[in-house]
């Protein structure tokens, strides 16, 4: 889960001498008309900056630390949240896969959810729970960091559709209906045996009961006949809340090939760019399976952590950067509009796997600053930032307001 975290930039540095970060930086006015770094680090501070997977809960549910100060252990804490501008991470209430068969999945989600409120609970001044999307605004100009909560893996939901609801009033905001394998909702991009052949007869209930709730459909790992199913059967947007490009990386389910992109946007939906190198780019994709394979290859008793270690001196893993991130950005604005991008980066989810330029959260500006720098307005950088999310988040509350009426 866990990967290197990068030094403190100068912005975390003049973060924790006490410096404001709700409003502007300390860099002048005329640096940050010529500059697109300077004004980068602006609109970080100026800009709401929702990203849709980040994997706290688990990461400290394996080995705790105090993200309210410097905990380097991952991509995330409190220091580096308000250096790199972000004001409201969905934490990703992981359940793996294998918990559909052997049980356990609907305590472990609960146990995360717990986690997170009690951080709230011991730094009630830097964070604290969003229920809402109007939440997210007026907890920033408190100068606190909304948590929001997603379920990545629908297991817990375990058959009925009071647990849904049950997760609902707990804060689940989105729910990724399946994982790295099928479950009783849907079938996985990663499961080849496809027994649902999509969605199963209670997923599909359980897409109506998440309308009916106002809960976002995450088909963020779902097999593409599941991803269609949804999008015929949901009366409100859905998001993938960490997915990037097939055409940069062909023959990867788990990403999102052109007419899926199209029929997201018809639907009015995002697709949240996930940051992971092997999300991003075809070669470290590939790497991946050649590792995957060297292994299997080598003879029996092999210890796997020296193997990979010999494996990654032989063969250096090709990082993807800022640019290759900027690049599935720029080819969902350009086959569909401006209107359905977002971020939605893994961080403490993919590993060492993240790009140079983007390794933890506070290195937000230097996507903003990329944007710039290809020619984004600041009106639609604050769509990709927040915007976009946000407009499918409250589409999603005012059907569930109508249904109510």
């Amino acid at each position: 889960m866990n990967s290197s975290v990068s030094n403190l930039t100068c912005a975390s540095l003049l973060l924790l001498a006490g410096c404001s970060t709700l409003t502007t930086t300390t860099m002048p006015a005329k640096d940050a008309a010529t500059d697109p770094a300077a004004r980068a680090q602006q609109l970080a501070q100026q800009f709401l900056i929702v990203d849709t997977h980040i994997d706290v809960p688990y990461r400290l549910k394996n080995k705790w630390e105090d993200v309210s100060v410097s905990a380097p252990g991952g991509e995330f804490d409190y220091p580096r949240a308000k250096a790199g501008g972000l004001n409201a991470p969905f934490m990703s209430v992981y359940i793996p896969a294998s918990l559909e068969k052997s049980g356990g999945g609907y305590l472990l989600a609960n146990q995360l959810i717990d986690s997170m409120e009690a951080l709230v609970g011991r730094a009630p001044d830097k964070f604290a729970m969003a229920y809402q999307s109007a939440d997210l605004a007026r907890q920033a100009k408190e100068g606190k960091i909304s948590l929001a909560l997603g379920m990545e893996n629908g297991t817990p939901i375990d058959g009925k559709l009071e647990n849904l609801q049950h997760f609902y009033q707990r804060g689940i905001r989105y729910v990724t209906l399946a994982h790295s394998e099928s479950n009783h909702i849907a079938d996985s991009s990663y499961d080849m045996r496809r027994r649902w052949k999509g969605l199963s007869p209670f997923g599909a209930q359980v897409v109506a009961e998440m309308n009916r709730l106002g809960m976002m459909i995450d088909i963020s790992h779902v097999s593409d006949q599941a991803f269609y199913q949804v999008i015929q059967l949901t009366k409100a947007p859905v998001i993938a809340s960490h997915s990037s490009l097939r055409a940069f990386v062909p023959g990867f389910e788990r990403n999102m090939d052109d007419a899926m992109i199209k029929a997201l946007a018809k639907n009015g939906g995002v697709i949240q760019i996930n940051f992971g190198s092997s999300f991003v780019v075809s070669q470290a994709n590939q790497w991946g399976l050649q590792l995957k394979a060297a292994l299997a290859a080598a003879p029996k008793g092999t210890d796997e952590n020296e193997f990979r270690k010999t494996y990654l001196q032989q063969h250096p893993y090709p990082f993807a950067n800022v640019n290759t991130v900027l690049d599935h950005i720029d080819y969902v604005t350009k086959l569909v509009g401006i209107d359905y991008v977002g971020i939605g980066s893994d961080f403490d989810g993919v590993g060492d796997s993240l790009p140079e330029g983007l390794k933890d959260v506070s290195a937000y500006p230097n996507l903003i600053e990329g944007l710039l720098r290809r020619g984004y307005s600041e009106a639609d950088i604050e769509k990709i930032m927040s915007g976009n999310l946000l407009r499918v988040w409250r589409a999603v509350e005012a059907h569930a307001q109508s249904v109510k009426i």
